[in-house]
């Protein structure tokens, strides 16, 4: 008799099976659509894994990924490795060359916090409006190491609503695009952008990490992360450094990150109606930050005499560099010798910095 206890298969529920069917559906979209398959694959798994019966793998103390969870996310470890990977990806070139844009990526935070208000007004605590409010920058590491501090409970539904959003940016942004812009608009062709010395790029990290954490000390572990392995790049002198923070390291820290975040949604957490809301607020918060973006830039192009095209304000969202890739796609439909790529990455970067920021800002706030 004990020994069928023992068996799992007695022991499954209704909201188990329910969970495997979004876990593979999940796991579908990673290896045949290819929608962000190196969180979306390990975050399936992790859901998987965690709705099979007396498996014991998310017991406090004891689980395996429950170890991974605690120390890695809890103890907000895992999401700055990621961003340290991150900054050794990422050139600031686009942005230093034409500084004005960074004002795309501070407007594009605009539907973080109108979602913040809104989610408040709809029942949520403080706490769940900010996590929810965050989805709208479209990144996912900060989503979840806000989450993890403030709404535990809903990192798991945030972090899949963050992480689908940047899959189906193709798909989400372009009405926006076209339904705020005209041909017209869309057709502008940019002035070439200056070119970035070595000594710009190896300031700016130095430079924005103090400036940053010096107004919004919260954010530091993510900033800190970004701007060191930015430096690693840009200085040219730590080629063993720049390749294990952009290659094995961040690898590594990617799957126990999304093993541990679909971990979390187990059928008792994830299976409510406010799930749901959850990701339609999400969703809303997205749009509203394309949107945002595209609207600064119509608003400057009044006052400046050399103009911006106003579909690289849609860049101005963390998913980089999807968004930018979106943005010239679009701009090249309108005029063929349109070349917005580099132009859109200078919002795209700065949209990362100001989520990090708006995270900051919450966490200050409310801790």
């Amino acid at each position: 008799m004990a020994f069928f206890e023992q068996l799992g298969i007695l022991a499954v529920t209704p909201g188990m099976v329910v969970m495997w069917l979004i876990a593979l559906t999940l796991i579908y979209l990673a290896i045949s659509k290819q929608y962000e398959p190196l969180l979306l694959l390990p975050i399936g798994f992790g859901i998987l894994v965690a709705n099979l019966p007396l498996t014991g793998l998310m017991t406090p103390g004891e689980g395996l990924i429950w170890r991974f969870y605690h120390y890695g996310v809890e103890w907000e470890i895992i999401p700055p490795l990621i961003f340290l990977g991150l900054g050794a990806h990422t050139d600031f070139g686009p942005l230093l060359s034409q500084p004005r844009l960074i004002f795309l990526g501070a407007a594009a935070q605009g539907g973080v916090y109108v979602t913040f208000f809104a989610a408040h007004a709809f029942g949520f605590t403080l706490e769940e409006a900010a996590t929810i409010g965050i989805i709208g920058g479209a990144d996912g590491p900060t989503t979840i190491f806000l989450a993890a501090q403030l709404a535990p409970h809903l990192l798991g539904a945030c972090a899949v609503a963050a992480y689908s959003y940047m899959a189906l940016v193709p798909i989400i942004q372009p009405p926006i695009m076209r339904l705020l812009t005209t041909q017209k608009e869309r057709a502008i062709r940019m002035k070439k952008a200056r070119k970035v010395t070595t000594r710009e790029k190896l300031i700016f990290p130095l430079a924005a990490t103090m400036v940053i954490v010096l107004l919004v000390p919260a954010s530091a572990p993510l900033i800190a992360m970004f701007m060191l392995g930015n430096l690693f790049r840009e200085s040219k002198v730590v080629e063993r450094l720049k390749d294990t923070t952009q290659n094995a390291l961040m690898n590594i820290a990617t799957i126990f990150l999304g093993l541990s975040v679909g971990a979390t949604m187990d059928a008792a957490t994830f299976l409510r109606t406010d799930v749901l809301f959850i990701f339609a607020l999400g969703l809303f918060a997205f749009a509203l930050s394309t949107a945002s973006g595209l609207l600064l830039a119509k608003l400057m192009n009044l006052f400046t005499k050399d103009k911006i095209n106003p579909l690289v304000g849609a860049a101005g969202v963390s998913a980089v560099p999807m968004a930018a890739r979106v943005v010239h796609k679009v701009g090249a439909e309108a005029n063929k010798k349109n070349y917005l790529l580099m132009f859109a990455m200078g919002p795209n970067l700065a949209g990362v910095i100001g989520t990090v920021i708006a995270a900051g800002i919450f966490l200050t706030m409310l801790q």
